[in-house]
């Protein structure tokens, strides 16, 4: 082959290469243009089976992945601070105990410490234990609740009966003492209602020891399993900073470590007599947080151990204090705060001397924690959504409150 005949055969060669790179460009061009998408705004809610009430998501969606979360609350809107502002103080705690229907008991609690503290008044020892006792029995049905509807929200339907039938048996004894099955309206200012029934502390400690050996059950029913595994681990992580920022707390903080329990770094009640163990997780996802409330049952069992052998001990006394009539606060303002099942629950009470609050405002668990998601959900798929809106462990009467 000629000098010439190379060099001709070479720039058709170069050319039909040049044509095939050109054709493919063309054909990247026209696949960028079709798998191109527009954002899309996808409702959760306001009714859906993950947000535990009344709760609407307002989800910007690029393909499958959320790139922006917006959390829309105000649908059940309770009015309960305003509503305080009308009933005195007697007739306040019916209202506060309904905000977070699955710690009613201390819901109320905090309001009668305000109150106590407006006062200046010393509650009797057998109620502050009992109140302690109470306290920590709501606790676990709180968190028996979260236990077994959170599997269910991710598929599994059978931790849920196992967790009612722990629940049945600490409701038996709650209602047995206040009457209440959910909003027990036990709690007064100046102690509790009544004395304990006869025999109730026996009662009380043969169902914790009855939960206590059946918590495994469900341990081992959804914690080693390879689906829920998979569904939480390394899903929904919280860092710490944003915690910080946003003012969550409770479970979920402590998941991401976050080492802070109000029964122990500003014990209220009797927790100052008392070994809190505080349970803190450092991976701050959807697994550690369904960890750290399992664990959370296990301390609050033992304490509730330790408040009834205390109430043993005790001798008689009173119950509660004795109140005038008309029970007046006097003028000026407080503050108190507990550390309830879900979180940080704060009462600002602003005091007129009159027989109503001028004003009660509350710090709910719930609001600042759901708060977060706008933080939490961009750059997770939607598929993941539930599993991460699951482990927030929120209520939204205690949103809206």
């Amino acid at each position: 082959m000629t000098e010439e005949e190379r060099t001709r055969e070479g720039a058709e060669s170069g050319a039909v290469r040049e044509r095939v790179a050109g054709i493919g460009a063309g054909a990247a061009a026209v696949e960028a243009r079709e798998l191109a998408t527009e954002d899309m705004i996808l409702n959760i809610g306001p009714q859906h089976p993950s947000t535990h009430g009344v709760l609407r998501l307002r989800l910007t969606l690029d393909g499958e992945r959320i790139i922006k979360a917006e959390p829309v609350i105000g649908y059940m809107h309770r009015g309960a601070e305003k509503l305080f502002e009308v009933r005195d103080y007697r007739q306040i705690i019916v209202l506060a105990n309904r905000h977070d229907w699955l710690s009613a008991f201390a819901n109320e609690l905090g309001v009668v410490i305000a109150v106590e503290r407006m006062l200046g008044m010393e509650v009797p020892q057998r109620a502050v234990w009992a109140r302690t006792l109470l306290a920590e029995l709501n606790r676990v049905l709180n968190h028996l609740m979260f236990l077994g509807s959170y599997p269910l929200e991710l598929g599994a339907i059978t931790p849920v009966f196992y967790a009612f039938r722990e629940r049945e048996t600490l409701q038996h004894v709650m209602e047995e003492i206040s009457g209440g099955r959910m909003h027990y309206m036990f709690n007064r200012v100046g102690g509790l209602k009544e004395d304990l029934p006869l025999g109730w502390l026996d009662r009380a400690a043969g169902a914790v020891a009855d939960v206590r050996r059946r918590l495994p059950d469900i341990e081992h029913l959804v914690s080693g399993n390879e689906i829920f595994l998979a569904r939480t681990k390394g899903v929904g992580v919280l860092d710490r900073e944003t915690i910080m920022q946003y003012g969550v707390s409770g479970p979920i903080a402590r998941a991401s470590g976050v080492d802070l329990d109000l029964r122990r770094d500003e014990p209220y009640l009797a927790y100052g007599e008392l070994p809190v163990k505080v349970v803190t997780r450092s991976a701050g996802d959807c697994n550690a947080r369904f960890q750290v409330l399992l664990e959370q049952v296990k301390v609050s069992l033992d304490l509730a151990d330790a408040c009834v052998d205390r109430l043993r001990r005790l001798p008689p006394g009173p119950i509660n204090q004795r109140l005038p009539k008309i029970l007046k606060a006097p003028e000026g303002h407080t503050y108190a705060w507990t550390e309830s099942p879900l979180g940080l629950n704060g009462y600002y009470l602003v005091s007129r001397g009159e027989k109503t609050p001028w004003r009660l405002k509350l710090r709910s668990a719930s609001f600042n924690n759901v708060q977060v998601l706008r933080e939490l959900l961009p750059g997770n798929l939607v598929s993941d959504m539930v599993a991460i809106l699951g482990s927030m462990f929120f209520v939204v009467g205690d949103i809206d409150k």
